[in-house]
């Protein structure tokens, strides 16, 4: 024959989704879940994205590895889910049993057709531009497939599906005067943040020698930062072996890969070879990346776009459907080979809401945007781009879809709607997802009309002391839930060296949500003996809402004060001090006009470091009382927001009941798993696999002693039951029967 075509496979679907990264994967499992029928269009041979065994960057969202001010904001939803997941198989961090759990979540939906090694390479569009089919390859199999659908969503991370059709986008830095955006240059700019690619190490126990490739960089004082290096450097803690910011970091992404593979085995090469790291000679090279980490390339356009105001600023919208919290964080286009810092980060005093308006192509009707390429400037990127919150970004747009669909002929700016937005935003809530601010009030949740008991709640008076202590050399502080009135007095168990005095301050957030001390309400200077001492912070002053408040300690080397072990939901003890991964200073301190603001980082340790100061409390804290289980908050947000039995409680239930039967076909349930825990998923160890206050055990029983649920191995956040047939019952009991080692924590209980 003179040529032959390959054959064409048509699949139809209600959503085709182009990307398996994270948002991709976020967004084809939510759209699943709720009755689309979904094909995923990935073009590697694993999903993930720059999550995968392939690129291996741990996921971080909002949290920032604990290095910011933002208090309990890890993502929530699927993306939650998997994190927990992962962190139950796979605490060391391995990239490859990460893989496994991406793969499994995504194929145990019998609603998506995934195709893997595929590659979007063509469309087909109606007169008014709308995407009729996407044409795709797979380099496996040698088949072309056509993906017919009334709704796509481009979560490909460079933007093919969006570019092939004509969506309007953006690449390069915004001028400063165009979104009035002090962090952005005076002109517009084609800088752009680069690609990355890392390398793992490991210990054979003898002597390896390493002979490097010919293309390896033989001068390693290119890299400007070369003497940073340390031997035990592995993985994206190399991530700024950054290149390609200067370039097209979409057609030249194979020059730039080559480029970064130099520099990534002749600094190798120099850890090996220049004699000047101890250990270095029993390592051996165990993984090199094959493809780069990528961070920008095509962004765009939307109904509306991010910029730096609105993260800074933390504006809200009323489309708000997802949020994000980690630093605007920039990097100079040449990468490694620059004199300038690896990055500069900027935070928030808090997180700020991501709008729906940006997730949707402004001329492409039926084209979702999710991941990076959401609608967001140069600027707004530099904090949008991070993967737990593109993740959680994929799990709104894949629960818009689900409303499309459902309504049989909606378009992605239709539920821009009020009455449209108001029912993504409450399937949102119930789906786990966290909008800051958004409170769940889902009309036909039957929960919310019952009353609530429980066998007893946990009164906080006091955190015995542990029998350890430290040395006051920081300024700490007790971050503590209060209701409006008098502040209640905290006293401290403290030893001193000799006659001091002890400042001391209350401080609040002045917004809600956030947990950034910057309203001082009171200062006291507390006179202190010599030896053991009871220290009373009496601040006699009133909170007049429901906030967190800042018992804050100054440093002072004469004392030293006694800790307690517990971990209590939605209570934490904070230092004022800097994460180096994410911050350079103790105090923000950003250039003069910049747009940014200045404030402390009060940090917590992470387990099993972490500890409380021990104290006791008049009054007592009422913080954890039943009824906050259906307040609409599944998190603490200025509130614990959470029911927990007294300490003594051995066989704690919670109990909802109406006055009249109720028919119930769902019962879904929310529990604590330390939603301040980051879970990076790759390369850092966790000292759990199930989060302390995690209830593990449990029993859901009618009125009449009928057993709906028995579940005895449970650590995820979420729990919901479907009954196979509705049961008739005036109340339902939740019996806690095994949790970890912390008081068991429960934020919601919904009823359908």
């Amino acid at each position: 024959m003179r040529s032959r075509t390959l054959p064409v496979r048509s699949l139809s679907c209600d959503l085709v989704v182009v990307g398996g990264g994270l948002s991709g994967v976020c967004c084809a499992i939510t759209a699943a879940r709720q009755g689309v029928r979904v094909v995923l269009v990935q073009d590697r041979p694993v999903l993930g994205g720059n999550a995968s065994s392939e690129v291996r960057l741990w996921v971080l969202g909002a949290t920032s590895h604990m290095g910011n001010n933002n208090r309990w904001a890890r993502e929530g939803g699927v993306i939650d889910e998997l994190l927990v997941e992962n962190l139950y198989r796979n605490r060391e961090g391995n990239a490859v049993i990460f893989d496994s759990v991406l793969l499994e979540y995504t194929t145990r939906e019998p609603n998506i057709t995934l195709l893997l090694n595929t590659a979007v390479d063509d469309v087909k569009l109606s007169s008014d531009g709308a995407i009729l089919a996407a044409y795709a390859f797979c380099s496996q199999n040698q088949m072309r497939y056509r993906l017919t659908a009334p709704l796509f969503c481009d979560a490909s991370g460079d933007g093919i599906l969006g570019f092939l059709a004509g969506a309007a986008f953006r690449i390069g830095a915004e001028a400063r005067a165009e979104f009035g955006e002090a962090l952005a240059p005076l002109e517009a700019a084609h800088d752009l943040l680069g690609h990355s690619l890392y390398f793992y190490s490991r210990d054979t126990g003898r002597p390896v020698i390493y002979v490097p490739p010919a293309f390896a960089l033989d001068d390693i004082t290119k890299i400007p930062r070369f003497r940073e290096l340390r031997v035990t450097d592995s993985g994206c803690r190399l991530w700024w072996l950054e290149y390609g910011g200067a370039l097209d970091t979409v057609h030249e992404t194979e020059e730039i890969k080559w480029e970064l593979w130099r520099v990534a085995y002749g600094v190798w090469n120099y850890i090996k070879n220049s004699g000047k790291f101890t250990g270095a000679e029993t390592l051996t090279l165990e993984w090199m990346g094959m493809i780069p980490g990528k961070r920008e390339s095509r962004r765009f356009e939307g109904d509306f776009m991010l910029t730096q105001l609105d993260v800074v600023e933390q504006r809200t919208f009323a489309d708000a459907v997802s949020f994000g919290g980690w630093a605007i964080d920039l990097h100079p286009a040449d990468g490694v080979f620059s004199a300038e810092p690896g990055c500069t980060q900027w935070h928030s005093k808090g997180v700020y809401q991501i709008p729906y308006r940006s997730m949707y192509s402004r001329n492409v009707p039926n084209l979702f945007l999710t991941g990076r390429i959401i609608s967001a400037s140069h600027i707004a990127f530099g904090s949008t781009r991070v993967m737990a919150t593109c993740a959680h970004n994929g799990q709104a747009v894949g629960m818009a879809a689900a409303l499309c669909v459902e309504s049989k002929s909606a378009t992605p700016r239709d539920l821009t709607e009020p009455a449209r937005m108001n029912q993504l935003q409450q399937r949102l809530l119930r789906g786990g997802q966290h909008i800051p601010g958004i409170v769940a009030s889902d009309p036909v949740d039957k929960a919310i009309s019952a009353t609530i008991t429980a066998s007893s709640t946990l009164v906080l008076d006091h955190f015995p002391s542990s029998g350890e202590s430290a040395v006051l050399e920081k300024p700490m502080a007790l971050l503590l839930p209060l209701k409006p009135g008098l502040t209640p007095t905290v006293t401290l168990q403290a030893v001193t060296t000799e006659a001091t005095t002890l400042q001391a301050d209350l401080w609040i957030a002045s917004r809600p949500g956030n947990t950034t001390p910057d309203i001082l309400l009171s200062s006291l200077d507390v006179p202190v003996a010599q030896g053991a001492a009871s220290v009373s912070l009496d601040f006699d002053t009133t909170v007049e809402h429901v906030c967190y408040a800042f018992f804050t300690l100054q440093a002072n080397p004469h004392i030293s004060l006694a800790l307690n072990r517990e971990y209590i939901t939605g209570i934490v003890t904070l230092t004022q001090k800097m994460n180096a991964a994410v911050a350079k200073s103790l105090v923000q301190t950003p250039p003069e006009d910049s747009g940014i603001d200045s404030f402390a980082f009060w940090l917590p340790d992470r387990r099993p470091i972490a500890r409380n100061i021990a104290c006791s409390i008049a009054p007592p804290l009422q913080a954890f009382r039943p009824e906050n289980v259906v307040n609409g908050y599944a998190r603490p947000w200025d509130a614990t927001n959470a029911w927990l039995p007294a300490r003594d409680d051995r066989t704690p239930w919670l109990m909802l009941t109406w006055p009249q039967p109720q028919t119930l076909s769902t019962i879904e349930i929310t529990f604590d798993t330390d939603y301040d825990h980051p879970m990076e998923s790759v390369l850092m160890g966790h000292p759990e696999r199930v989060m302390p206050c995690c209830v593990t055990a449990f029993e859901l029983r009618a009125v009449d002693g009928t057993v709906l649920a028995h579940v005895e191995q449970n650590h995820q956040t979420r729990y919901s039951l479907q009954l196979a047939a509705p049961v008739e019952t005036t109340a339902i009991t939740l019996a806690i029967l095994a949790h970890g080692p912390a008081l068991p924590g429960i934020f919601e209980v919904r009823c359908y």
